[in-house]
């Protein structure tokens, strides 16, 4: 009873002196369950822990683990979608009223969120006293994030705000150009290779490795149109030192599945886990899901909400192949879900469980079958454990011929074309179509990475690079396979709307162009 007493006293004696004195101080108590910034980034343990947390960006819904998807997938003329919910129908067809939609406003915030995570470890990692090699990798593994973050936003914004230190909450980033932003993800990315692990143990699998930066930095320069320097810098993983740890799996499905993940074709991937079934799905909270959303949006009409879809234009590139026995292109079947992912047909097409006819009747829908779980259960949720592929080292092989086809170097360049070809069991394209010339090539080449990379994210990217979305008769021809370009205003729809929250607190931004 006393020591009640006591704290009563205490707590109204705090009460007085908070009314006496409360016109002239303001009472400041640290939160005791939250640690402060100064009270961090001590020791190699928080830098562990930081670094871990960037990373730990990816499972945002922002980021891998949802509407990064539906921008690069069904923007592009590989998708579509036909969801009920028309502000997400509408984002896919051009049709952008709402600039502050989901799928546009939270990919913004969380891949900035991803960028503020990597900034504290570039900013605060140095002053640590831990290993130095140790130190300089995560710094680079920051860098490379960073990077990554960057080059999807400019990929869909163009010009996006640069934000390279910790965020502070007066400052407002400046508008920055593409050339700037491009360049800053050339810096990151050339700085990491030096300091990032050529490969991992097991227990690290799913960190950046230098190959990851090089083929990122290729990229880069290849978007640019700075094609030596694309070059080189697939070298490292195509013909140099990196080539030992990348290769071409023999089973093309073993790409998409949970089962032979992080295997030599993978260049860089996300680690998806289902190993908080049932946690939130959105957020990462103690106990969120760092499952990959996607099967669940793209999931096939009453699996999953059937949000996103493949256009038939995917099914119809695959078709014009045929392996050298004269089989259909084995790539099909795991690329796409229609009413002949079976050959025989609808009545034997399996749609987790049923039929295609069962379930659909006669009906011409596709979707996207890579990343589903089709192959080894019922259903489809929140969590799949699927790990995502962001660069595969098919994608490196065929960006390396597009690089030697832009050099003159044409012949050479169907070396690394036929290795992808016969992997699926395909005739060489010097054996059936030889002696092609630059733009026979390329052309060639538009139609090998749909039917390689189809539903993988590359293809709005391509678009760009090619200029194919530059004038209105490209895009004409492109709404021949996709209607939905027939909305594609040529100047505007290149880019997505910088979100009116964002313009709204910062007034250093510009709306982009026509919006």
């Amino acid at each position: 009873m006393k020591r009640e007493i006591k704290i009563f006293g205490s707590a109204m004696a705090l009460l007085l002196t908070l009314i006496l004195g409360g016109c002239n101080k303001q009472l400041e108590v640290n939160d005791p369950n939250t640690i402060l910034v100064t009270d961090f980034w001590k020791t190699a343990a928080d830098a562990k822990s930081g670094i871990n947390a960037v990373y730990g960006s990816f499972y945002r819904i922002g980021s891998f683990a949802r509407w990064l998807h539906f921008n690069q997938n069904l923007r592009s003329d590989e998708g579509t979608s036909n969801s009920p919910w028309l502000d997400l129908q509408n984002w896919q067809k051009f049709l952008i009223v709402n600039y502050n939609f989901d799928c546009g406003i939270n990919t913004w915030h969380d891949h900035y969120e991803g960028i503020y995570r990597a900034n504290q470890v570039i900013a605060n990692v140095p002053a640590i006293k831990m290993d130095e090699t140790v130190k300089k990798q995560y710094i680079a593994e920051a860098k490379f994030i960073r990077a990554l973050y960057y080059f999807n936003l400019t990929s869909l914004w163009g010009n996006v705000p640069l934000q390279l230190t910790p965020s502070d909450p007066k400052v407002r980033p400046a508008y920055a150009t593409q050339q700037q932003d491009w360049a800053q993800i050339e810096k990151d990315l050339t700085e990491a290779i030096a300091d990032l692990p050529e490969y991992y143990g097991a227990a690290e699998l799913g960190r950046a490795t230098r190959g990851a930066a090089y083929a990122l930095l290729g990229k880069t320069y290849l978007q640019a149109h700075e094609y030596d320097k694309a070059k080189a810098a697939f070298d490292w993983l195509v013909t140099g030192a990196g080539k030992q740890y990348y290769d071409l799996v023999p089973n093309y499905m073993d790409n998409f599945t949970h089962l032979n993940e992080n295997n030599k074709e993978s260049v860089f991937e996300i680690q998806f886990s289902d190993a908080n079934l049932g946690g939130t799905d959105h957020d990462d909270v103690a106990g969120a899901g760092v499952g990959n959303q996607r099967a669940q949006f793209f999931g096939p009409r009453g699996i999953g909400w059937s949000d996103g879809q493949s256009l038939r234009f995917v099914v119809n590139e695959l078709e014009q192949e045929k392996t050298t026995g004269g089989q259909r292109d084995p790539r099909l079947p795991v690329t796409a879900l229609f009413d002949s992912t079976d050959e025989r047909g609808p009545d034997f097409t399996d749609v987790y469980g049923q039929t295609f006819t069962q379930r659909y009747g006669k009906s011409s829908e596709v979707w996207f079958r890579k990343y589903e779980d089709y192959y080894y259960r019922k259903y489809e949720d929140y969590y799949s454990p699927i790990n995502f592929r962001v660069i595969r080292f098919a994608d490196v092989l065929m960006m390396y011929a597009e690089c030697l086809n832009e050099l003159n170097q044409t012949t050479d360049a169907y070396a690394y074309v036929d290795r992808v070809r016969q992997r699926s069991g395909l005739a060489k394209l010097s054996d059936i179509k030889p002696g092609m010339n630059h733009d026979q090539f390329l052309l060639q080449l538009k139609h090998e990475r749909v039917c390689e990379l189809a539903g993988e994210g590359t293809r709005w990217n391509d678009l760009v690079r090619w200029g194919d979305l530059d004038t209105q008769a490209k895009v004409d021809e492109i709404a021949k396979h996709d209607p939905d370009f027939s909305n594609f205003t040529v100047g505007k729809h290149i880019w997505l709307p910088i979100p009116q929250s964002e313009l709204d607190l910062n007034t250093n931004l510009k709306q982009n162009p026509n919006y």
